[in-house]
């Protein structure tokens, strides 16, 4: 994988991530942290598809890498959300 590869899924994960956090409607911060929270998603998101024995309907082929553009959106919304229950922000 070249970096230019990696510079490309690291794109993907990123816009994957920010499409998860405005479905929950909750921002976790900036583009790093939508890519973090895009790639976890993705696995989240795939181990849960496999799980249920659902189909990868779209992926996206990078290099010699595959990124599971559904799924990541589907997890990285679900992981917003649980996060978004657990940390809470109280306005006084």
């Amino acid at each position: 994988m070249s970096i230019v590869d990696f510079l490309l899924l690291l794109l993907v994960a990123a816009i994957c991530g920010t499409i998860g956090q405005m479905i929950v409607g909750v921002s976790m911060g900036g583009c790093l942290i939508s890519a973090v929270v895009g790639f976890v998603g993705a696995l989240f998101g795939l181990w849960l598809a496999r799980q249920f024995g659902l189909p990868e309907p779209l992926m996206v082929h990078i290099g010699s890498e595959s990124f599971p553009v559904v799924w990541s959106v589907i997890g990285s919304a679900i992981l917003v959300f649980g996060l978004s229950l657990l940390i809470r922000r109280r306005s006084w």
